[in-house]
């Protein structure tokens, strides 16, 4: 069964962006490639069970079991040795991508407490699209009474667009709430 929101794309978005930049085929309309979703936990180290913690909450919120980053370099002011663990990210791609950026257009930017929109000022050159969260209480999958430290999460959307002007239609066509600041 083929997710709405690639269904949405494939009907609305496609033909709106074909019109809106002049593409002449299909396949020069940018679509999502990737999905990746990034927490560091570089704080709490000495914590031994939080890196626990993150993985069974991005596990939940994902369907997918993350992967354990480490640093690449020593950071002494950051306590930080080579080779430590200091985060776990996420990459999802195909249907599990689109299910998942359908919960969060529908059932978790909602659930967010005084939500008024993402900024739209966080796209790169490239039309790839950055933002962050500063709690996971807002996914229906976490529970708040099993949460005893908070923690953020990075949330990064790739796209195949060429500019900025390009991933920001995309994204926006798909549902995602801008605010212009």
């Amino acid at each position: 069964m083929t997710p709405i929101l690639y269904q949405k794309y494939k009907k609305e978005v496609v033909p709106a962006l074909m019109k809106e930049f002049g593409y002449k085929s299909v396949m020069q309309v940018p679509k999502i490639t990737k999905v990746v979703l990034n927490v560091g936990y570089g704080r709490f180290l000495k914590e031994g069970n939080f890196a626990e913690l993150v993985e069974k909450n991005l596990t939940k919120i994902s369907g997918q079991k993350p992967v354990r980053t480490k640093s690449k370099k020593s950071i002494s002011n950051f306590k930080i040795r080579e080779g430590m663990e200091i985060g776990a990210v996420v990459t999802l791609r195909g249907p599990r991508m689109y299910y998942f950026l359908e919960k969060l257009l529908s059932i978790t930017f909602p659930r967010v407490r005084d939500f008024r929109g993402i900024s739209d000022k966080s796209f790169d050159r490239q039309g790839n699209y950055n933002f962050g969260l500063k709690e996971l209480s807002a996914f229906p999958e976490i529970k708040q009474t099993e949460i005893d430290k908070t923690h953020g999460l990075e949330i990064t959307v790739n796209t195949t667009a060429k500019s900025k002007e390009e991933g920001r239609s995309l994204l926006a066509l798909l549902g995602f709430p801008f605010i212009t600041k």
